[in-house]
């Protein structure tokens, strides 16, 4: 069951938008409809541990998500998040002017405020995805987002990605795609994990898993493509792959997923699924999969029936892992001892997000890295 609450956290989000009149063009973008851009050719998106030049967050300001208590409850935690990433580099927050004296009362004074207006958090969707050259030249792939396929409204957060690219005078590079990077892992050497549902879905892209899949290679320089199917529309992110399995290293896997299936769930099915293509499939070298498994926690602090319990929805910043905790002292234990064993030379921070697990997310949904320019 823990597997659904994983995912039953965007369900929240999907309620909230219930009734809200969306036209399939919402946001300027409900259908990728030109291949991947030429230009891409030769630039990758870089393994999320290569050195950061900055972390991208976003300060959350809508009021048709949250009601004005939750919402505080989540910039505080944002807050939280972003000064602890800038005891290890630069952080920046994306805000309005009009909302940037709010964030400074809780930012630290190392955190950067740029005035690019948000709607919400989740700057791994909506943030821009970074690929790098041979040269070791920056470009942005833009992958289009659309809402999760136009279930909300975030027309800031549509912009977000062509507004830092402008603003670092980096190409903004055409991928063909619509879509969200917390619903693909790349393990920086060419091989890409995704699930299906949320790419070759209509509510984003209307051509084929393969054509699809020949795309994501474009965007972010892959020369595999795993797929698992997931699950449609159980959840707002189609069941995004990063609250379930992430790259640690090329060909290297970390998938947190209890022993047994529960058959009445169709999350903890599509898990032991995806599991089951992981532990079947070969990397861009030709080499099988090395997969480390995680539990999940059980005597959580959090009694909301949403809320997000992903260890494995980190993120890897210069010199650290900025990781969640639950409140189940054993498993958070576990969790931090085997993070620090994947990451030896960086320090395991766990810290409470709750009203962000609560709101159907966790710090990976959060946070986008811009890799340093120059040769890995």
């Amino acid at each position: 069951m823990e597997r659904e609450r994983i995912q039953q956290g965007r369900r929240q989000l999907l309620r909230a938008s219930v009734g809200m009149a969306i036209t399939p063009f919402a946001f300027g973008y409900a259908e990728a409809k030109s291949a991947a851009a030429p230009a891409l050719s030769g630039f990758e998106m870089p393994l999320e541990s290569a050195p950061h030049e900055r972390t991208f967050m976003q300060w959350p300001t809508s009021l048709d998500v949250y009601d004005r208590a939750s919402l505080v409850d989540v910039q505080l935690s944002i807050a939280r998040i972003a000064n602890t990433i800038s005891r290890y580099e630069p952080v920046v927050m994306l805000v309005g002017r009009d909302k940037a004296a709010a964030a400074r009362r809780t930012l630290s004074g190392d955190v950067a405020l740029w005035d690019i207006p948000a709607d919400d958090l989740w700057c791994r969707d909506s943030g821009p995805t970074f690929v790098r050259n041979a040269k070791g030249e920056l470009a942005v792939a833009h992958i289009r987002f659309n809402g999760w396929g136009n279930k909300q409204t975030h027309r800031n957060d549509a912009m977000i990605a062509p507004h830092i690219a402008k603003r670092l005078g980096l190409s903004l590079l055409d991928t063909g795609l619509v879509g969200e990077q917390g619903g693909v892992e790349h393990d920086g050497a060419g091989t890409l994990l995704a699930h299906a549902s949320c790419w070759a879905n209509p509510n984003r892209n209307r051509q084929s898993e393969a054509e699809v899949g020949k795309r994501l290679l474009g965007a972010l320089g892959g020369k595999k493509m795993i797929w698992a199917p997931g699950v449609k529309g159980k959840d707002i992110t189609d069941d995004h792959i990063d609250a379930l399995a992430r790259f640690i290293a090329p060909g290297k896997v970390l998938i947190q997923l209890d022993d047994q299936i529960d058959y009445s769930d169709p999350f903890s099915v599509s898990g032991h699924e995806t599991l089951r293509i992981l532990e079947q499939a070969t990397d861009a070298r030709g080499k099988r999969l090395e997969i480390i498994r995680l539990p999940n926690p059980v005597d959580i602090r959090s009694k909301n029936d949403d809320f997000v319990a992903s260890y494995v929805n980190y993120y890897v910043c210069n010199g650290a892992v900025i990781a969640a905790q639950f409140g189940d002292r054993r498993a958070d234990a576990q969790a931090r001892a085997l993070l620090q064993s994947l990451y030896p030379t960086r320090k395991v921070e766990m810290i409470d997000i709750d009203p962000i697990g609560e709101s159907g997310g966790g710090i990976h949904c959060a946070t986008q890295q811009q890799p340093q320019t120059g040769h890995a």
